[in-house]
């Protein structure tokens, strides 16, 4: 070995967070010029070849319009630039929305996203497809395969209904419907309706879950898929073991208002999932699992604030974890990163990605990743006045984070 790859290496072994030595980097663009249309909810990954992919959905609102579709972009690793954009789905006549990307161990791409059947998030159907030719230039990947993933929940009327009893005690007059988080009816008429004629029926058990981040793929070869649903504002992993022929649904993960699970793996194996929070406590919610996600302990709170936000966590190359989140408990005008070198126990570094006045922007739904030379890329909606919406990546490293926000 020469001397100098010596050097190299010892260095690495005295410095586990050999990219904190580095100098504080941090690169920004937009995907897109800012336009009037909707633009949200974008994901993001490294190819096998280090060019980046991203998708989001695109539209005039899926809430009241069918245009909606999912768009793609590319950026090769020496560019400046992303690509034109391209169609990555469209189902006529219905909105898609929510895609996640994912290229897993063996480089096969995985593209899950949603299709609202009827302009309610509860009536999303979701799909998936594969792809092993992605690695194009310019325009959208070759797919090998497509199918509808069905959930089938696991013992739900009866961990809803048990979770609900501390619910309603806890919070007698905040109680969930479909169509709001909370409304102002009592928790009987909610709990007689709701519970017995919606939770008890398979086709509402079955219909309207809904992707928001990255899945996570364990050491023992199973993939899991975070899912949640907003008609009962809770969320639920898919697994597949045999990489996408057969799927298995976890136990429901109650606490109504938990919704967009972020997973990340601590080094005994326990999953951590870090949920956005749908309800009163204006928390980041969290949950365990020490049995690769099939089922989960009680759906606590985080020391974080959340207004109704998506969040992302990662587990970095070095084994410290990063968080993503707005830090507010209302508005989304304020994007934020925490830093943590022991698992979450303590969060010690902070830098904001964005930070305005309330009004003045909205920076949310991020997607996060780590890319093999040790680079951070994050993309979001980055949405300003005037309907000037598009998508921001940013590329960082960690010894930025470290520098904390620079004085204002």
């Amino acid at each position: 070995m020469k001397k100098n790859n010596v050097s190299i290496l010892v260095l690495f072994v005295l410095c586990p967070c050999f990219g904190c030595a580095a100098e504080p980097f941090y690169e920004a663009e937009l995907l897109f010029p800012p336009e009037a249309w909707h633009n949200h909810g974008s994901s993001l990954v490294e190819c096998p070849d280090g060019n980046l992919l991203a998708c989001w959905f695109h539209g005039s609102g899926e809430r009241r319009a069918d245009d909606v579709l999912i768009q793609g972009a590319r950026k090769a690793k020496n560019s400046k630039h992303w690509t034109e954009r391209f169609v990555m789905a469209d189902t006529p006549g219905y909105p898609d929305c929510n895609p996640v990307l994912y290229v897993d161990p063996q480089g096969k791409l995985w593209f899950f996203w949603i299709t609202v059947l009827a302009n309610l998030w509860e009536t999303s159907l979701l799909k998936y497809r594969i792809s092993t030719d992605f690695q194009q230039s310019a325009g959208p990947p070759q797919w090998d395969w497509q199918d509808v993933l069905h959930i089938t929940p696991v013992n739900f009327y009866e961990d809803l209904k048990d979770e609900w009893e501390v619910f309603k005690k806890r919070y007698p007059n905040l109680i969930p419907k479909p169509d709001k988080p909370f409304s102002d009816l009592k928790a009987d008429e909610f709990t007689d309706y709701y519970m017995r004629n919606k939770a008890e029926d398979k086709l509402q058990q079955r219909l309207g879950w809904m992707t928001r981040i990255h899945p996570l793929w364990l050491p023992s070869g199973k993939l899991v898929l975070p899912l949640y649903t907003d008609a009962f504002s809770i969320s639920l992993m898919a697994i597949t073991a045999d990489g996408e022929n057969t799927w298995q649904t976890s136990r429901p993960l109650v606490g109504f208002g938990n919704i967009q699970p972020s997973l990340v793996r601590k080094k005994d194996g326990t999953l951590v999932a870090f949920m956005r929070e749908n309800g009163p406590r204006d928390r980041i919610r969290i949950s365990f699992s020490r049995d690769e996600g099939l089922t989960w302990g009680p759906v606590g709170e985080t020391e974080f604030p959340n207004p109704g936000s998506s969040v992302e966590a990662i587990v970095l190359a070095n084994g410290n974890w990063l968080l993503m989140y707005n830090d507010t408990t209302e508005g989304r005008h304020s994007l934020n990163l925490s830093l943590s070198n022991d698992e979450g126990q303590t969060w010690k570094w902070h830098r904001h990605l964005e930070k305005v006045e309330p009004g003045q922007g909205s920076f949310s739904y991020p997607s996060l990743i780590q890319s093999r030379d040790g680079l951070i890329h994050a993309t979001y909606s980055h949405h300003l006045p005037g309907d000037q919406k598009s998508i921001k990546h940013a590329q960082f490293n960690e010894a930025w984070i470290r520098m904390g926000d620079p004085p204002r």
